[in-house]
C-alpha cells in the first residue's frame, strides 16, 4: 500500500478536540500520524490540502443503493461512485431491497457486490420481519452473524404493537439496535404531503404530524418495557423531537438521525406539482424545520443523513401524490450540511460530527475519527468551491432532487477509504 501525505489541510477531528493546520500521513490503510511526521516515513504520494478541510470520511445511516432488485433506478456501482464523490466512506443499506435483507443469503450477496466494487464498507440493515410483512419476526441472531449491523422495518408498517414489542426483546436480547422510522399508517393512510398549508391548498392527500409523533411515543413506551436500544431514522417534527428529548431526561438509550434536506426545506419551499419535493416524511411547517435545526444544534438530533433515494425519470413522472417519495441526495449531503455552518446552525466541527463521530457512535464501529492506528477512511474538502448540480457533475443514476441546476457550495476532492484512494476531483 502507498504511503501517503496530506500537507498543510485544515484538520478537523471533533474525536480529537482537533481543528489546526498540520498534514496527515497514511501508512499501511491506516492513519500513522498527525502534524508530526513519522520516523523513517516517506510518502509515495503528497496532497496538497492548503485552503481544504481534512477530515475522517462520512458515515452515512440510510443510502438506498436500489441493488438488489431495482437496476433500472440505480445500481451499486453508480451510487459507489456517487457516495465516493461525496466523502462517504461508511454507508448502510436499509432492508428494504428486492430480495428484502431478512435471510443470510441476501446479506452475503451485498457484501460480495460491495467488495467486488473495492467499497467493503456497506453495512446492510436486516429486516425486522419476514419479507418486511410485519407479521412474523425475522432470524435477527443469524442476521447479525452474517454482518447485519441493526435490525429495521424501513418504511413498511407492523400489523400491531404486539409484533414491536417482541421485535424489541429479541433484537435487545442479541444486542441489536433497531432503527426504527416512526409512522401510525392509520393516520398517515398514504398520504403525500405534511398536513399544513401546502396539502391544503393543492387539494393533496396528508400526513399529519401526529401520525409521526404518536408512532414515537408508542417506540418509546416500548423501548422502557423491553430494555432496546432505539435509533429513530429520519425524525421530521418538533412534537416528536419533545417526546424524545424527555426520553433522554428518563435514561432512555434512544439516538435519533435527520435527513439533510429536512434541516433546510419546509412545505413552505416545495414548488407546486414538482415531485422532487416528494418525500415521506413530507416537508413539514417551518416551527418543525427550525426545532429540528435547534435539536442537532443542542445534541437531541446526533446525526445527520443523506436519506438518499434515487428514482428513475419515469418513478417522478405523473401528479404529485402519484409519484414515488424520495430524493437523490449523496452528492447534496456535504454542501448542505455546510449551509447549516454557514447560517451559524452549527460551527463547522459540529457539522462535521454530525457526519463522522457521531453516527460512528450509534453504529459501534471504530470508524468516523483520525486516530492513531485507525483505518484511514479520510474526506478531503474545499469549502468554498462551488459547483452546479447538473448532468456534468452529477454521479448517481437518480436525478430526483430539488436542487438541479442550482449552485451549490463545497466539494470533495478527495476521499480515502482504508487507506486507498477512491475518488479524486478532477481538475
Amino acid at each position: 500500500m502507498k504511503r501517503i501525505e496530506i500537507k498543510y489541510g485544515r484538520i478537523i477531528d471533533p474525536a480529537n478536540n482537533i481543528d489546526e493546520i498540520g498534514s496527515l500521513y497514511i501508512d499501511d490503510g491506516k492513519i500513522a500520524a498527525i502534524f508530526d511526521e513519522p520516523h523513517g516515513f516517506n510518502a509515495d504520494e503528497i496532497i496538497e490540502a492548503k485552503h481544504a478541510i481534512v477530515c475522517a470520511g462520512f458515515i452515512d445511516l440510510s443510502a438506498r443503493l436500489r441493488e438488489p432488485g431495482q437496476t433500472h433506478k440505480a445500481t451499486f456501482a453508480t451510487e459507489i461512485k456517487a457516495a465516493a464523490s461525496a466523502g462517504i466512506t461508511s454507508l448502510c443499506l436499509p432492508p428494504d431491497t428486492l430480495p428484502v435483507i431478512d435471510t443470510p443469503a441476501v446479506v452475503e450477496l451485498i457484501k460480495d457486490k460491495a467488495e467486488k466494487l473495492h467499497y467493503p464498507q456497506v453495512y446492510p440493515i436486516g429486516a425486522l420481519t419476514q419479507g418486511l410483512g410485519g407479521k412474523k419476526l425475522s432470524a435477527m441472531l443469524a442476521l447479525k452473524s452474517a454482518g447485519c449491523i441493526a435490525v429495521s422495518n424501513a418504511n413498511s408498517p407492523l400489523e400491531n404493537l404486539v409484533i414491536l414489542r417482541r421485535a424489541m426483546e429479541y433484537a435487545a436480547g442479541h444486542d441489536l439496535t433497531l432503527f426504527y422510522r416512526p409512522d401510525e399508517p392509520s393516520l398517515s393512510q398514504k398520504g403525500c404531503a405534511h398536513e399544513g398549508i401546502f396539502a391544503t391548498h393543492y387539494g393533496l392527500p396528508a400526513i399529519p404530524e401526529a401520525a409521526e409523533s404518536i408512532a414515537v411515543d408508542q417506540c418509546l413506551e416500548l423501548a422502557k418495557l423491553t430494555d432496546c436500544r432505539i435509533h429513530f431514522s429520519q425524525i421530521s417534527s418538533r412534537r416528536s423531537i419533545i417526546k424524545i428529548q424527555q426520553a433522554h431526561k428518563y435514561g432512555l438509550d434512544v439516538t435519533v438521525d435527520v435527513a439533510i434536506h429536512q434541516l433546510l426545506l419546509s412545505e413552505q419551499d416545495i414548488e407546486p406539482f414538482n415531485s422532487a419535493y416528494h418525500v415521506i416524511p413530507p416537508f413539514r411547517g417551518e416551527d418543525d424545520k427550525k426545532h429540528l435545526q435547534k435539536s442537532v444544534a443542542t445534541g437531541i438530533i446526533n446525526a445527520i443523513c443523506s436519506d438518499h433515494q434515487p428514482h428513475d425519470l419515469d418513478a417522478k413522472l405523473g401528479a404529485f401524490s402519484e409519484t414515488e417519495s424520495g430524493i437523490s441526495s449523496l452528492e447534496t449531503l456535504l454542501p448542505l450540511t455546510l449551509k447549516l455552518v454557514e447560517t451559524s446552525v452549527l460551527s463547522l466541527s459540529e457539522a462535521i460530527a454530525c457526519l463522522t463521530l457521531k453516527p460512528a457512535e450509534i453504529l459501534g464501529i471504530k470508524a468516523g475519527a483520525l486516530t492513531q492506528g485507525m483505518s484511514a477512511d479520510v474526506c478531503v474538502f474545499n469549502p468554498d468551491k462551488r459547483w452546479q448540480v447538473n448532468d456534468e457533475n452529477w454521479l448517481s443514476a437518480g436525478k430526483n432532487t430539488p436542487y438541479w441546476g442550482q449552485t451549490l457550495k463545497g466539494r470533495v476532492t478527495h476521499t480515502f477509504q482504508q487507506g486507498q484512494l477512491i475518488y479524486t476531483l478532477e481538475k
